[in-house]
């Protein structure tokens, strides 16, 4: 059991001081702050989600004592819902944004644009995420971090400072974040570029931004008994028509395929998330091995599915059927 405390020194009165090991069911003396004003932007609470120990400690740190935390894993490991999580039982707000291709300076500092003012069009700026975020209770979440283009990573490079304040040039204006404000970030290589070819458009990362995020985390996959029962949260009705025997296989599939991509046997690998489609599909369809085809298999490399094909055989104990091989029927 960890003897480390994270309390604020002084609780504002818009928050109470909660036990994390009763609010979360981790083994911390922690004390996080939950918020007492209800808003739209809280997340919704996910009865069914299982929250990895020191994942959760490192951003309930960013919560309490207004660290930035990033998470870094592989696909599927449930990295943004981690944080909306705990954002959701600590009732505070969150949003999330994707650094995809698209997302632009002004996006995050804001433009100004022409609107109607008694009848007259004046021009007027409208702010972007990042002010609109710093001026309130607010957990900001950048998704794909180290897609971001160059100059968007150096508009949050400079809120990644202790003080945190963002100087709008054009505006004149120097906004100091709201007291509760709080920023997150998720990312698959921690800023190292697409080395796997798992994730092309991935950025080499500035060393010297990528200095400034106090934590970084890692979510791995879970334990096969809490993917089982995740998997089993997501969709209950697959028990009542199937022995509860099934999910352990799927689970020991996708095993398998991250154990032969940490090999290098395979290009891919299933992720939690395609578990639950497996399972999500085998309901929908009634047979598992077609809707191991359409949710998995379709997606690897020609070349590698009879050893994907073998996997299952292993962890089902019969072949796939000929209607889930067609390409290797064929072959």
């Amino acid at each position: 059991m960890t003897d480390l405390t994270l309390e604020s020194a002084s609780c504002p009165a818009t928050a109470k001081l909660v036990s994390a090991r009763e609010l979360f069911g981790i083994d911390s003396n922690m004390r996080v702050p939950v918020l007492l004003k209800q808003d739209d932007q809280v997340p919704e609470i996910d009865s069914a989600y299982r929250f990895n120990p020191e994942v959760t400690q490192a951003v309930l740190a960013g919560f309490t004592r207004n660290r930035r935390v990033m998470l870094q894993g592989l696909h599927g490991t449930g990295k943004s819902t981690h944080i909306e999580q705990i954002a959701a039982r600590l009732n505070w707000p969150c949003v999330r944004v994707n650094l995809d291709g698209h997302i632009s300076r002004l996006d995050l500092i804001g433009k100004d644009a022409i609107v109607l003012r008694e009848g007259k069009q004046v021009t007027e700026f409208q702010e972007g995420i990042l002010p609109w975020a710093l001026r309130r209770p607010m957990a900001l979440i950048f998704d794909e971090y180290d897609a971001g283009r160059p100059d968007v990573m150096f508009v949050i490079q400079r809120i990644l400072e202790r003080d945190g304040k963002l100087n709008l040039l054009d505006q004149n204006q120097l906004i100091t974040p709201h007291p509760q404000f709080r920023l997150f970030a998720t990312s698959n290589t921690v800023g190292l570029g697409n080395l796997n070819g798992l994730y092309n458009g991935t950025q080499v990362l500035n060393q010297a931004q990528l200095d400034r995020w106090n934590i970084v985390a890692t979510l791995n996959y879970l334990p096969p008994e809490e993917e089982q029962a995740i998997v089993a949260a997501r969709v209950p009705q697959l028990l009542g028509l199937y022995d509860s025997s099934l999910l352990a296989s799927m689970v020991a599939v996708a095993g398998l395929t991250r154990e032969g991509f940490a090999c290098g046997d395979l290009s891919t690998l299933m992720s939690p998330r395609c578990v639950i489609s497996w399972a999500e599909n085998t309901e929908i369809f009634g047979d598992t091995a077609l809707a191991f085809r359409l949710s998995f298999l379709n997606k690897c490399d020609e070349a590698e599915r009879s050893i994907v094909a073998e996997y299952y055989q292993r962890c089902f104990d019969h072949e796939l059927k000929e209607s889930a091989l067609p390409q290797l029927a064929l072959a």
